[in-house]
């Protein structure tokens, strides 16, 4: 399958953009709460639509069931231009009844059409990770192994570098590191953690 690179792009944003929300500062998985935040602002949100359509496409995150996969899959070899009309590939797309809502606002607004699309596109490639590598040639995979091998030669270097330089450097030199640390986070506002 070839994938444009409209769509390679935006699914490494679109991705970013779901890992950003899935987790708080201490950790926990908090993506459900921080997408039903994101919903309930659709109405500013749709102004950000065709300028960044992956931070606005995350409030249908999981809220379309794709019937048609090869509809999809020739999607996404479509340029953003070329796109067929919403109600074309929302014959092979079921949406979750509160995403369905979503749409009805997000349809209201100019290039809402558009932006479900891309919408739908980038959820369906969220829900089949493969299709991320499908768009590079050969080649590239061949060079790009090549790389990997280099690098992880050097990576194990470094790693025993690295540890023979802790190991000199003994605990009272990482106690001071997080003591500075401590110290500048103190500085930034946050509380001293204890």
């Amino acid at each position: 399958m070839n994938i444009t690179p409209f769509f390679l792009d935006l699914r490494s944003a679109y991705q970013s953009e779901i890992d950003d929300l899935r987790f708080d500062s201490e950790g926990r998985d908090v993506l459900r709460q921080r997408l039903a935040d994101k919903r309930r602002e659709v109405g500013f949100l749709v102004l950000m639509m065709e300028l960044s359509p992956e931070m606005v496409a995350v409030i249908f995150h999981q809220g379309f069931e794709f019937r048609l996969p090869a509809l999809m899959d020739n999607l996404l070899s479509l340029e953003a231009d070329e796109f067929p009309e919403w109600s074309h590939l929302a014959d092979g797309v079921h949406m979750a009844p509160w995403a369905h809502e979503l749409a009805q606002i997000v349809l209201k607004e100019p290039g809402g059409e558009w932006f479900l699309t891309v919408a739908a596109g980038l959820e369906y490639m969220a829900g089949k990770p493969a299709l991320a590598s499908s768009g590079q040639d050969d080649s590239d995979d061949q060079e790009d192994d090549e790389d990997d091998e280099d690098d992880e030669a050097e990576d194990a270097d470094d790693r025993t570098a690295g540890q023979d330089a802790a190991e000199e450097a003994g605990e009272g030199s990482a106690r001071a590191r997080r003591e500075a640390g401590d110290d500048w986070m103190v500085e930034q506002g946050f509380d001293r953690k204890d």
